[in-house]
């Protein structure tokens, strides 16, 4: 059975059950504080289970990208090195919300496993929850204990502790005990020598969980107690990619046609045979992992970066690329040619690998050249470390310095360092690192005490697209805390005009006044899975008050005239550029807008008045706002609605539309484009491959833009004697300046020319060595050139010239190349190691190198130093 159909009965069984199938959502989360990306199955359905939101259907089935790479659930270490953990993997799960409980969802997995999937029921073993003596003084779940009874005999039915059976989401929040299905597929040799049982969850190849049921029967609070939840949930997620090696028949995740594909792809491009020697499997267990990794955050909308989400994209390929570096000897990229493979092995499932094949592509390949690039910087650095080392220890500092500056990996580092001979300190680099670590953890701690609840069942109501302020109760509150922000509140209202920060919109500010005239300001407006939180720093003084909640309509409608730009401006690169780009991120504030979109060339200058020109004449146009609220997704798709990818929609969805243009927007928009008044494109940059950014400003801000400029260009005429013709002007001081520049490089030559032969008759004898050392008066080029006239001319110079230019010192050694051969001397070291008295460093070749430092005093004791290096 290939991986396609066991994905598919998996689907098909629980529809029989009465399940709807939902797609997969996408990986990144945009609306929950407390992941960065999906980890698990249940993560979607988040906002159903804390009852924030009622599913359309109280059964559903999926199969769910997860990615497990960061926080309390992080495999990433593992992968690679053992075969049955990944970055990337599916999840397939079946859900009830207040419907079915433990006996069904029991029933039904055995169901499928035994007699859908035909595994033998002789290797499975199930655990269930032992129950804790501590302060949740739990009790053994004795209800799915006999439940599996049932089904199974019960000396396979084993007690399991908290760590295993027992899942929370988080510190807070829903959870409960839970039923995990493992299968032993060791031989029945090795069967006979140890049993299966001691064998489950003790991390064996051969012994591996496959399900997990989890029944959501508890709310963790923020205090550490439990209290029942007024529903309970079933929460299941099978590892799609373990269940493929059993019912393939396999020993390995990576066996199966789920890997093998991408695995023959990396042995036909390197060269290598997989199967053959352990560190060449790991490597390409590595690079087949985290491709599918990348690939999916990168078509789901995340793209590689410095920071957050996308520094752990980064991260994750950098560590396939290093793989490959060290143990595959690829010098050039090839990771993105694995794409084409991944593409048409999962694009069925996932259609987007094949939508966005070319962007993913593009990106990883400009990714991978880019840090291949960084390994060799960080191979001249470690060389230059190992130069400078007393003894066979590196300082940790240094291997850390590596890391954090340059990117380079402390494995790499180690295994380069053991192969000079040398080690490094890491105990010194693992205090480095902490220290980094904590760093972190202070600047992001928050932490969160319980809700208050002041109004039981009242659902939030959004009025925000109609009205700007109305009248609210509180319905909670709680306090957080973060080293950054201090103590604040969040605020939750039975309605609210404050439009909450979401789709590349920042959030509404305003305030709150109590019918005494007190004034509490809202500081902003974020969404936590479906509810609309607002920010303050203090509670009012009467929380049970009716409050008038006022948006700041100034910063609204600055930001609506900027989204609707946004708009328009995706509507015009489409048809100047070509239908093929697609907005790839925004963010929209009341000072300026920034859109991030598709398209693999620089856009020009034409190009970009072209598109200002497009949007500026839909502002003249006064296109009126067209507004359809809860239309059904198919129906807004087929009347040319824009979907954007990354973007998680629901069955029903909203319209914006300006004329031709038409987008599934959430937003906040003006009533027409007249009001917009201009827009301005301020830049054009690249983001990353086949990635644009256009920045841009409308409205004030334009308005503030041409005063700017028109005060500039008064006083740049004031410069220039009040010309009529400035532009003239400017060209004649360009030509000026270039004729003075040519003159007097030709007197700097004349200089050099005539300092040589001075300098010549100050060489003297030192140990068989033409010596001299001595500062001169020249910029960094005319030493060179100097240092290499002299050197044509002697075949034993060592000479080290000092320079103090514009309050800066200047450094520069050169070395006959019979000298670097026949006495080991390193220009590099040298001016390394003297450019400590000018207080700066430098490097180069072994026969010229500079240094530049920030104090020319010390320019003396270098040259005093330089006869050292001879004697």
């Amino acid at each position: 059975m290939n991986a396609q159909d066991i994905r598919s009965k998996f689907l098909q069984f629980f529809e029989s059950k009465k399940h709807s199938i939902v797609p997969s959502a996408p990986m990144v989360l945009k609306n929950d504080p407390t992941l960065m990306f999906v980890n698990s199955g249940m993560a979607p359905f988040k906002e159903y289970f804390l009852g924030n939101a009622e599913p359309k259907n109280t059964r559903l089935t999926d199969t769910q990208k997860c990615l497990r790479v960061s926080g309390k659930h992080n495999d990433l270490e593992e992968v690679g090195y053992d075969t049955y953990h990944h970055t990337l993997f599916e999840m397939l799960g079946n859900w009830s919300f207040g419907d079915y409980f433990k006996e069904e969802a029991i029933a039904w997995a055995w169901e499928l496993l035994v007699d859908v999937y035909k595994i033998d029921k002789d290797i499975l073993y199930v655990t269930v929850f032992e129950g804790s003596d501590d302060a949740d003084n739990l009790s053994l779940d004795t209800e799915a204990f006999d439940i599996w009874k049932k089904h199974i005999s019960e000396d396979r039915i084993l007690k399991g502790n908290k760590k295993d059976n027992f899942w929370e989401m988080g510190d807070q929040g829903p959870c409960g005990p839970c039923s995990e299905i493992h299968v032993d597929i060791r031989t029945p040799e090795e069967k006979a020598k140890v049993d299966g049982k001691s064998l489950v969850n003790q991390d064996h190849p051969q012994v591996v969980e496959i399900w997990n049921l989890v029944f959501m029967q508890y709310n963790r609070k923020a205090n550490g107690s439990l209290e029942p939840l007024p529903n309970k949930h079933i929460d299941t997620g099978m590892g799609f990619e373990r269940l493929c090696m059993v019912l393939q028949d396999k020993k390995s995740n990576y066996d199966t046609d789920v890997f093998t594909p991408i695995i023959r792809e990396i042995e036909t491009i390197t060269n290598t045979n997989y199967g053959k020697n352990e560190k060449t499997n790991i490597a390409i267990r590595v690079i087949s992992d985290h491709v599918r990794a990348v690939a999916f955050s990168i078509a789901d909308g995340q793209l590689p970066s410095n920071t957050g989400a996308g520094y752990v994209i980064r991260r994750i390929l950098r560590r396939a690329v290093r793989y490959g570096f060290t143990f595959l000897n690829t010098k050039e990229p090839f990771i993105y040619r694995l794409v084409e493979v991944l593409a048409q092995k999962m694009g069925e499932a996932f259609p987007e690998l094949i939508s966005q094949k070319q962007l993913i592509e593009n990106v990883i390949r400009e990714e991978e050249a880019s840090f291949l690039r960084t390994l060799e910087q960080g191979l001249s650095l470690l060389d230059s470390i190992v130069e400078t080392t007393k003894g066979k220890e590196v300082l940790g500092s240094k291997v850390f310095e590596l890391k954090d500056t340059y990117g380079f990996p402390e494995d790499l580092t180690d295994l380069i360092l053991r192969e000079k001979g040398y080690t490094y300190n890491t105990e010194e680099f693992n205090a480095e690192l902490e220290k980094q670590k904590q760093r972190g953890r202070e600047s992001s701690a928050l932490q969160s005490d319980d809700w208050t609840i002041l109004l039981e069942d009242n659902e939030q109501e959004f009025i925000g697209y109609d009205r700007l302020e109305a009248q609210v109760r509180l319905v909670k509150y709680r306090k957080v805390t973060s080293k950054k922000e201090g103590e604040q509140f969040q605020l939750v209202f039975n309605l609210t005009p404050f439009y909450p920060e979401g789709g590349g919109q920042v959030g509404d500010k305003g305030y709150l006044e109590a019918p005494n005239g007190d004034v509490i300001y809202i500081l902003d407006t974020k969404k936590e899975n479906s509810v609309v939180i607002h920010i303050s720093k203090n509670l009012p003084n009467n929380l049970n008050d009716s409050f008038k909640a006022v948006v700041d309509v100034k910063q609204r409608f600055r930001t609506e005239c900027n989204h609707t730009a946004t708009h328009l401006l995706h509507q015009g690169l489409r048809e100047i550029l070509g239908t093929h780009v697609e907005q790839k991120g925004s963010s929209v504030h009341s000072k300026y807008l920034r859109f991030d979109f598709s398209h693999f060339s620089k856009v020009t200058a034409e190009q970009l008045e072209e598109v200002e020109a497009f949007v500026n004449a839909r502002i003249a146009g006064k296109l009126a706002l067209q507004e359809q609220r809860n239309v059904p997704m198919d129906e807004a798709i087929n009347d040319g609605a824009m979907a954007l990818f990354g973007e998680k929609y629901g069955d029903t969805v909203r319209t914006i539309r300006f004329g031709q243009s038409i987008e599934l927007c959430g937003g906040t928009h003006v009533k027409n484009t007249s009001d917009i008044w201009h827009f301005k494109i301020t830049s054009e940059s690249a983001v990353a491959s086949g990635i644009r950014r256009i920045e841009a400003i409308t409205n004030d801000a334009v308005k503030d833009y041409f005063e700017t400029v028109d005060n500039e260009y008064v006083a740049i005429k004031h410069l220039l004697n009040n010309t009529k013709e400035p532009a003239k002007a400017v060209l004649t001081l360009q030509d000026e300046n270039t004729a003075l520049k040519k003159e007097i490089e030709k007197l700097l030559k004349d200089k050099a020319k005539n300092l040589k032969g001075d300098l010549k008759a100050e060489i003297t004898e030192e140990n068989g060595v033409a010596f001299l050392a001595k500062q001169i008066d020249l910029d960094a080029g005319g030493i060179k050139d100097l240092c290499f006239e002299l050197g044509s001319q002697y075949s034993n110079l060592f000479l080290l010239f000092g320079a103090e230019n514009d309050g800066k010192a200047i450094l520069s050694c050169y070395i006959s190349k019979e000298l670097v051969a026949e006495k080991g001397l390193n220009a590099g070291q040298v001016v390394r190691e003297l450019g400590k008295h000018i207080q700066g460093g430098g490097g180069g070749q072994s026969f010229f190198a500079t240094a530049g430092g920030k104090n020319p005093s010390g320019i003396a004791q270098a040259l005093e130093e330089a006869k050292n290096y001879i004697k």
